[in-house]
């Protein structure tokens, strides 16, 4: 495993931010001498300086249970230190609960009711989780029906045994082995998106859910069998059965995420945490039968000339309005659009930071806080992209892509969005065949899984009048070139689109696939702005070349794109972002015109 050199301190401005977000935010405790330092995070200058270390791992067995003294309005998180759990803090807070972590195996047994949010790579979870002592207190907890919740990883940890990097061992609590989905039968892996649930028995948490889809986001999943039958409260369908949630008393585990979830998933999260109180608001009766398309609102951030962060958007690109003043393209503020979008209805908001961070990207601090204020009240998927990669400041200070993208997960992305280095890594590849293991797309993967890692791909049309004049892949276009050429190839950029490279979006496509991204961002140059349409040709080669979940992006006007995107390719996704901000189309018209075409949505 490669291993980044030790990290020198942030700018003091940057450290003294820091350090006030890390005591709320940063994981209570990590492993003091994991093998997976990269996971455990302990060289990232923007973790908490306060890390318990434990070593005898058998101390657990000498824990007394007692009562909690905590009150009725307190909830014990046990967060190991990977990925996007502000969310569920945020979703708990929303819930009016206060949160206490976990310091030592001692805080779970006195934990009146304890949540779980696994995030990342079985493994390396598993790893903390023995080094601290947790694995055994966990047991014990949770085999004396104490209220307990496990959300996606929380649920997989449960089993005997995973596959993925493994076999690695469990926590043993519920027979049977995690496995990897297939992706033999088309079905793409990892499977994300919202999905609907088939509840098999009485589980309690989900009577508010009726035919309503939740959010998925895994590539490994439990199987049912007889011999853990009776642990199942609902299965999920995604080209075979898996378990999409169990319960056994007090004791719950879900493999979806209800902080994600939006109004469904936090009346999920309530019923949990207060039983017994009366629903106030349930959920509408829905329709849900199926993994349903997604339709996404996409925020392109960046400073105007005021050094104001705004919300802008290009015409091919080109963001800065054609009048005298030549000024940034100004539609709003972040925080409030991504608000508005949520109550709209979008299953997914994403920010494109086009500033770039292209000196310090961890300072940054006003990205940062968009995101953080945004996941307070925002409760589906959060992504972010712009310059995340390895890079060495003016000072000579060296950080890696891996601490840049941690700091975004632990400001609330679900998802981190790779551009241009994603290029240069995948060029990389295919002139070596070496996976190096030191590109940020593999750094990230590993750690956090690669259904945490899009790549966005920024692509220009290039006519050609014979297929055999470039040796990569062209494709005969559904309309002719500017001299009536049939073919084209699409060429991929960096740096916003200013430069183009020598390699192909079906190239890079597979490339990045094979180096661990598990989502694929299809933006088109040539479409953007436009408003006549996406590039149906492109998304539907790329779609159909990877085994990934791709995203249609660039040219959206009308809600009729959208149901032509989604009859004609095998895009999982659509985005869209002037028409939304101008009011255009609103989300929900193009749920109801998709509805209308018989294509699965959530509502």
């Amino acid at each position: 495993m490669h291993h980044t050199r030790p990290v020198s301190l942030l700018s003091k401005r940057v450290r003294q931010s820091a350090t006030a977000t890390a005591k709320m935010e940063a994981p209570p405790f990590a492993s003091s001498a994991s093998s997976s330092s990269l996971f455990s995070l302990r060289n990232n200058p923007l973790s908490s300086p306060k890390i318990t270390h434990f070593y005898n791992t058998k101390q657990s067995k000498n824990f007394t249970v007692r009562a909690s003294s905590s009150g009725d309005s307190v909830v014990t998180l046990l967060d190991y230190g990977a990925g996007n759990v502000r969310s569920i803090r945020n979703a708990i807070r929303f819930l009016g609960f206060d949160i206490k972590d976990v310091q030592t195996p001692q805080d779970i047994f006195n934990a009146s009711r304890l949540v779980f949010p696994g995030v990342g790579a079985f493994a390396a979870a598993m790893e903390v989780l023995s080094k601290t002592g947790m694995d055994e207190a966990l047991c014990s907890y949770i085999e004396k029906d104490r209220p307990f919740l496990g959300i996606c990883l929380g649920l997989q940890l449960l089993f005997e045994s995973s596959e993925e990097n493994g076999p690695v061992k469990g926590l043993g609590l519920i027979p049977g082995t995690v496995g990897r989905f297939d992706s033999s039968n088309g079905f793409r892996v990892p499977h994300i998106g919202w999905n609907a649930l088939q509840i098999t028995k009485d589980s309690g948490i989900l009577d508010d859910v009726g035919n309503h889809h939740v959010y998925f986001v895994h590539s490994y999943r439990a199987t049912p069998s007889d011999d853990n039958n009776e642990w199942i409260s609902s299965t999920c369908d995604y080209g075979e059965k898996f378990i999409a949630s169990i319960r056994r008393g007090n004791v719950h585990a879900v493999q979806f995420h209800p902080e994600k979830s939006g109004d469904v998933g936090l009346s999920i999260l309530r019923r949990f945490l207060n039983p017994k109180s009366n629903m106030a608001k349930k959920p509408g009766e829905g329709k849900a039968s199926k993994l349903a398309k997604r339709v996404i609102a996409c925020l392109d951030v960046r400073t105007n000339d005021k050094g104001d962060l705004v919300v802008t958007k290009g015409d091919q690109y080109d963001v800065r309005e054609h009048t005298k003043e030549n000024e940034v393209r100004n539609l709003g503020k972040p925080v409030d659009l991504a608000g508005q979008y949520y109550k709209d209805g979008a299953d997914e908001v994403s920010f494109l930071n086009i500033t770039g961070f292209r000196d310090f990207p961890l300072g940054d601090l006003p990205m940062l806080q968009v995101l953080r204020y945004t996941s307070e009240n925002v409760f589906v998927p959060l992504t972010v992209g712009g310059g995340i990669r390895d890079f060495t400041d003016s000072t000579g200070r060296y950080y890696s892509s891996l601490e840049v993208a941690s700091e975004y997960f632990r400001s609330g992305a679900d998802k981190i969005s790779i551009g241009s280095d994603a290029v240069y890594a995948a060029e990389e590849y295919l002139r070596t065949g070496v996976r190096t293991g030191k590109t940020s797309l593999e750094q990230i993967s590993r750690v956090y899984g690669n259904q945490a890692v899009m790549v966005s791909i920024d692509p220009r049309r290039v006519y050609v009048k014979d297929p055999n004049d470039v040796q990569l892949k062209t494709i005969r276009v559904s309309s002719l070139g500017p001299n009536g050429e049939e073919y084209a190839w699409y060429q991929c950029t960096v740096n916003g689109g200013r430069e183009g490279r020598p390699i192909g979006a079906y190239e890079l496509a597979k490339a990045v696939e094979e180096l661990g991204a598990g989502e694929i961002l299809l933006n088109c140059i040539d479409c953007d702005g436009q408003g006549k349409g996406f590039d149906v040709d492109l998304i539907k080669l790329i779609s159909d070349a990877v085994s990934i979940p791709v995203i249609a992006s660039s040219g959206a006007g009308a809600p009729e794109h959208f149901s032509e995107v989604f009859n004609k390719t095998n895009a999982s996704a659509a985005l869209a972002a002037g028409i939304f901000h101008r009011k255009e189309v609103p989300i929900q018209a193009v749920k109801e015109h998709l509805l209308k075409e018989d294509i699965e949505v959530r509502i």
